[in-house]
């Protein structure tokens, strides 16, 4: 990074020691200090994801002291790579001055990724020491919703103005190389910084010597994403056009940042964690690391919804109280019904939520995907239908029951199928998460709908 840095921040061999103390040890007898710079030699040799996982084994004083003892170059790279709320913690128990130190080796966005989950008034402490210039830009870049482009983008970007010849421009990339991440495309601009083009290094390398990059880039047509274009939308159309980095401008052009795969590679991972825990009622942002307190203030609301859908199914079963006293059979019968349209439902949910995260979906497609799940369910629920007739036949010993039992499995489960592609879609019309809790109204249709058509079929052909 650059050199004026220092001038504001002390090096970290300048850091008060207290808060270690020497005779402070580990499981294995060895001082803690010891132990620390041994983390910290090795920091040079591990990549940072793995000396991030090593990290994250350690105790919070370990975790502290290891990243005191590494390189300010290694230590920026292994918080990177630190799960959220470790970074946070340790951010929080390290001197300000070295944490200032590491915030400022770090890579823009990922340093606002991590300032971001502090508080306030300590996030002021950290950007107060660091130089105005990265302050105003770590700033700037907080003030960003995060979940849009400008909150996942870079700003460390390659700018080639347009008169530049490709020789001109590969020495600007030397110089400019040093202080930045390695960079996958230069990105031509105009006198007002007006994105006019994009060439890779490839297009660079390639080119004929004295070629202006303006004419290189000429006729293009420049991908680009809105500062305020959000994240999912970004990450599908690197998806789709196969870029490892996207720009990002505002409404009139000028370039602002760069948003590259591997952040992408992040958004993925955290949307579809998000939608696995949002299916089931648990809170999208919710860990093994989250306070039990709030995981229980969050999961209570839905585990109320649920409670109260199961007594919506339980008010249908005490409907059919008289069916099911006169033939108890039925009763082992019919979680068979609504537990095998459930698991339909649930595949056509995970698949249109999958699709949702991952594609751009208009609306007649959407409703051909419910369409396609309904004709699914029917041939599926066609071949259960038959086997749980001879099943239930064989059982019991009588072919009523065997035949209001595929006829009620055939039913619910081309329900389960149709309502496992449509809720997600309903949710979104109304503006909400699509897999927020989705899993719990399917079931409440699949038990509820299964125990009223088995009952009801049940009362109307066999008594």
């Amino acid at each position: 990074m650059a050199d004026d840095r220092t001038d504001e921040i002390r090096p970290s061999s300048a850091v008060d020691e207290k808060s270690v103390p020497p005779e402070a040890g580990d499981a294995h007898g060895i001082s803690m200090p010891a132990a620390c710079r041994e983390a910290g030699d090795e920091a040079e040799f591990v990549h940072p994801a793995d000396m991030a996982d090593h990290l994250e084994n350690l105790s919070l004083e370990k975790q502290v002291c290891a990243l005191r003892h590494m390189t300010t170059e290694d230590a920026a790279e292994a918080l990177a790579e630190l799960d959220g709320n470790v970074a946070v913690d340790v951010l929080e128990n390290l001197d300000a001055d070295v944490a200032a130190q590491i915030i400022a080796e770090m890579a823009p966005d990922d340093a606002a990724d991590v300032l971001d989950e502090l508080d306030e008034e300590h996030r002021d402490v950290l950007l107060e020491k660091l130089t105005k210039e990265d302050s105003e830009e770590l700033r700037n870049l907080l003030n960003f919703d995060p979940d849009s482009a400008a909150g996942a983008m870079n700003t460390e970007l390659i700018l080639l103005e347009q008169n530049l010849t490709v020789d001109e421009a590969i020495a600007h990339i030397r110089r400019e190389m040093e202080d930045k991440e390695s960079p996958y495309y230069g990105y031509v601009v105009d006198d007002k910084d007006v994105l006019v083009g994009v060439l890779s290094l490839r297009d660079l390398m390639l080119a004929r010597p004295g070629t202006v990059v303006g004419d290189a880039a000429a006729g293009q047509s420049v991908v680009s994403v809105t500062y305020d274009t959000d994240k999912r939308e970004v990450a599908s159309l690197l998806s789709h056009y196969n870029y490892l980095a996207l720009p990002v401008v505002d409404y009139e052009g000028h370039i602002m940042g760069v948003v590259t795969y591997d952040d992408i590679m992040d958004i993925m991972h955290e949307e579809a964690s998000a939608d696995m825990l949002g299916m089931v009622g648990a809170d999208p942002e919710e860990s093994v690391d989250t306070p039990w307190t709030e995981s229980v203030r969050k999961r209570l609301p839905w585990l109320m919804v649920n409670m109260i859908n199961s007594a919506l199914s339980a008010s249908v079963v005490y409907m059919f109280e008289g069916t099911i006293a006169q033939m108890a059979v039925l009763a082992v019968l019919m979680p068979m019904v609504a537990n095998q349209a459930g698991n339909t439902g649930q595949q056509a949910l995970a698949v249109m939520i999958r699709q949702l995260a991952t594609d751009r979906f208009d609306q007649k497609k959407a409703w051909m995907a419910v369409l396609r799940e309904g004709k699914i369910g029917i041939v599926t629920g066609l071949f259960m239908a038959v086997t749980a007739f001879l099943g239930a036949w064989w059982f019991t010993g009588n072919h009523l029951v065997g035949a209001v039992m595929g006829g009620a499995l055939l039913c619910d489960m081309m329900l389960g199928a149709v309502a496992g592609g449509s809720i997600p879609l309903i949710f979104r019309a109304l503006g909400r998460d699509p897999a927020q809790a989705s899993s719990i109204f399917l079931t409440t249709i699949t038990d509820g709908a299964g125990f009223f058509i088995f009952l009801g079929m049940a009362t109307l052909f066999i008594f």
